[in-house]
């Protein structure tokens, strides 16, 4: 019942899962006695359910006498859930449909149940791979529409994710196959606030990768558990987005370096990584974001920081500051977040081709004004969680062209001992290849 609540509410209001989840749960524990198992069952029937949904589709489809589009939503979940169940866990068949029926009976009455009933024992006829096999076009015939169906992508997202990583059949799959995959929890020790080893004193972790303030947490770890995340001295972050704020903290620059800039600041992670490291070195971060109730989380993150800061809600691409009036500036900028669907894997299925329209002018004004905003020899970093083009180098490329200011710094140097960079000077990450979200950067100093 809990999963399906959590579906209706992606699907009715267009909700995050990981938001509407965790309340729910806890809920389910004080009130009804959730145990631990329990909780990752529910947990794995809502992830996993959202991740495989367009193969699932495909499955019931032709287990249906209809187009999918006229079965009513609700009874979808219910038959998504169920598939899940037969075709993604280890749930046995039996219990499966029965749980899955019985789920029908209270929700959408028996007539719907019988309904269930009937696709279910279709779809239990064979496992996953034979499915796949059977509703998946050949790779030699359309590799775009087999990939989106085995690996539950929509055909523009496999496509623009392909253009992005250049290379063959086998990278692409590596990629679409990790976007399917359950991501660590990492966590960040924010310099002169708190320590790895505090953090590991208190839980279960291994190293992370690649940032020395990282630290992975064991698989059912509760961040929320640790005092140094309940006070603020560390958090949850990804690696990826630890080593942008990184890269753009020791990007090498000539003269002064005491004002930094965050300007898309919400919700607050790499802002409050920025702040301990400018506190570090004497300088002074002012973070900016558009939205006040995000300005909000903004503050929380930086509540306690060692060094000064400023927290304002502003628009980055009409800034309340001079121009020149930073050394170091990082736009985080709204994007389509196709570099992060391990997390939320419900926006592949929200996003369209079309909404990358809407970003670009947004894009490309707060490049537009990061780089007014720092002086002549200051550093932007330009970054997004988004691998594809239209998002990343496209925009830079023309903002450079538009305004003649700046110039690009090879920013592979500044991710130490990360393999796969490419090319340069910009900077490309992958959940196949790093382990982390697909973070972007380039870094661009001031010219004139």
């Amino acid at each position: 019942m809990l999963a399906f609540e959590v579906l209706r509410a992606v699907d009715e209001r267009d909700a995050y899962a990981n938001l509407v989840l965790p309340p729910l749960l806890r809920k389910a524990r004080e009130k009804d006695g959730f145990e631990a198992r329990d909780a990752a069952l529910a947990t794995e029937l809502v992830y996993g359910t959202l991740r495989r949904q367009g193969t699932y589709d495909a499955i019931i489809s032709a287990c249906v006498d209809r187009p999918l589009r006229e079965v009513d939503p609700p009874v979808l979940d219910v038959l998504s859930l169920g598939a899940h169940q037969l075709l993604g866990t280890r749930i046995p068949t039996h219990a499966a449909v029965s749980a899955s029926v019985e789920l029908a009976r209270v929700v959408l009455g028996d007539g719907r149940a019988k309904f269930v009933n009937a696709v279910l024992r279709k779809i239990a006829r064979q496992d996953l791979d034979a499915w796949i096999a059977e509703v998946a076009p050949p790779y030699e015939e359309d590799a775009e529409d087999h990939l989106a169906v085995v690996h539950s992508h929509p055909r523009w997202v496999v496509s623009a994710l392909w253009d992005a990583l250049g290379g063959g059949r086998a990278g692409i799959e590596a990629l679409l196959a990790a976007d399917n995959e359950r991501p660590e929890v990492t966590l960040v020790a924010r310099p002169g606030r708190s320590t790895t080893e505090e953090l590991a004193a208190a839980a279960e972790t291994e190293p992370g990768r690649w940032s020395p303030y990282a630290l992975r947490l064991a698989e059912g770890g509760e961040p929320g558990a640790l005092e140094a995340v309940r006070d603020g001295r560390a958090g949850v972050q990804d690696e990826g987005s630890q080593l942008v704020a990184l890269a753009l903290a020791n990007a090498p620059l000539e003269g002064p370096d005491s004002r930094w800039l965050d300007g898309c600041a919400g919700p607050g992670g790499k802002a409050a990584l920025l702040g301990a490291l400018a506190a570090g070195r004497g300088a002074a971060l002012l973070a900016s974001e558009k939205q006040p109730h995000r300005a909000r989380l903004v503050e929380r993150a930086l509540a306690g920081n060692p060094g000064p800061y400023q927290v304002i809600a502003a628009d980055g691409t009409r800034p309340p500051w001079r121009p020149g009036s930073f050394d170091r500036a990082l736009v985080d900028v709204p994007c389509s977040g196709l570099g992060a669907l391990r997390r939320r894997p419900e926006a592949r299925w929200r996003r369209r081709p079309e909404d990358l329209d809407g970003f670009a002018p947004l894009q490309r004004g707060l490049l537009t004004e990061a780089l007014r905003a720092v002086r002549v020899g200051g550093v932007v970093g330009y970054a997004t969680c988004s691998p594809h083009l239209a998002e990343t180098r496209v925009v830079v490329d023309d903002v450079l062209k538009r305004t003649g200011g700046g110039e690009l710094i090879d920013a592979r140097p500044l991710f130490p001992g990360v393999p796969d960079l490419g090319d340069g000077p910009d900077v490309q990450l992958w959940p196949h290849v790093h382990g982390t979200d697909a973070m972007y950067l380039a870094l661009i100093r001031r010219t004139s």
